[in-house]
């Protein structure tokens, strides 16, 4: 039980982030037609209690992460589509941060695999530039080339 005054405890990574995933795995997915039931596919997929499912389900949808199908009586039965956010949250689509640790971590094996020592010098020093760069301005590259923003030379 909750104290008024305190905060909520978290449901975000306990309940409705394996729910998203869960969801996520089923949507992008061909064996429910992409159409997963919550009861029969996404409770079973994500191992949390049916109680839980259904909560976390509620709570995406509010929040605009899912598409359900309801029944008549407003119970969500299927989920038809998630958001472009969701596939992001659920690891689907790449986010600026992502990408950003992924190229870094390419440019160090690059480094470490180099045949030649000059090879070996040019890598680690572009490794090098970048973990200079940071990963804050790193993002804002990523998401600008995720994005297609980049300025093309003319």
């Amino acid at each position: 039980m909750s104290i008024p005054d305190q905060p909520l405890p978290d449901t975000w990574f306990t309940r409705d982030l394996p729910v998203l995933r869960a969801i996520a795995r089923l949507v992008d997915g061909s064996d429910h037609g992409s159409s997963p039931y919550l009861l029969g596919s996404v409770v079973p997929a994500s191992g949390l209690p049916k109680a839980e499912v259904v909560a976390a389900a509620q709570a995406l949808a509010a929040a605009g992460y899912i598409e359900p199908l309801t029944n008549h009586a407003g119970d969500i039965v299927r989920i038809t589509a998630i958001s472009a956010e969701a596939r992001r949250l659920a690891g689907l689509w790449p986010t600026p941060q992502g990408e950003w640790d992924r190229l870094v971590e390419q440019l160090t094996a690059r480094a470490g695999n180099a045949p030649t020592e000059v090879e070996r010098q040019r890598w680690r020093a572009f490794a090098d530039a970048a973990v200079a760069v940071g990963p804050d301005d790193g993002a804002l590259l990523m998401s600008a080339l995720i994005g297609g923003y980049v300025p093309r030379r003319r």
